[in-house]
């Protein structure tokens, strides 16, 4: 279950999330630190399809020949405070980050960004982290629900988010940004 630390403590800093078990993930929105635990069995099974979908097709390691660069799980130091996320998948269009740093983390913000909800993130994931990738720049996000079948995707447009359609079950679409191929979303659900 994700946890958020009590209001009226100091802002969380890097130092909270390099001293928490290694069985945690740490997240630091707003100032405050939220921790959660390894993703379940659904919850992985969405992200790694999805991954596959897009990554061969996508960003497949080639740099000459691929557009993007899709990553799972990378570590996002975003803006000034900083906010750090952990985005279940992120992407980056080649010409905005040609080569990787030699960091643990990103502070450059993706293109692309795609949580997918559990239980304990939902709303974390929706009201907490949206709104930041908005600001800081993140022109796509992708929302998938294991639990009820659903993948919705929106475009930030002039400081708000864009509902660009919702898919759920066993639809096939053709999804921004990524839209050059067909998305089988039978395949994300167990």
């Amino acid at each position: 279950m994700a946890q958020a630390a009590k209001r009226g403590t100091p802002p969380a800093t890097y130092a909270d999330i390099l001293q928490l078990p290694e069985h945690l993930t740490g997240e630091i929105l707003n100032g405050e630190l939220h921790t959660m635990p390894r993703p379940a069995i659904r919850h992985a099974r969405a992200s790694s399809i999805l991954d596959r979908q897009v990554g061969s097709s996508f960003d497949s390691g080639n740099k000459d020949t691929d557009g993007w660069l899709i990553l799972f799980e990378p570590e996002l130091h975003l803006g000034s405070k900083p906010h750090i996320l952990v985005p279940d998948l992120a992407g980056w269009r080649r010409e905005r980050l040609p080569t990787l740093p030699d960091t643990a983390w990103l502070e450059l913000a993706p293109d692309w960004v795609c949580e997918v909800l559990s239980p304990s993130t939902a709303s974390k994931d929706r009201i907490l982290k949206m709104p930041i990738y908005r600001a800081e720049g993140v022109e796509w996000f992708w929302i998938v629900d294991p639990e009820h079948k659903t993948l919705e995707a929106y475009q930030s447009s002039g400081g708000h988010w864009i509902l660009l359609g919702a898919w759920g079950n066993d639809d096939t679409a053709r999804i921004p940004p990524f839209d050059a191929i067909e998305i089988s979303l039978t395949a994300l659900w167990i």
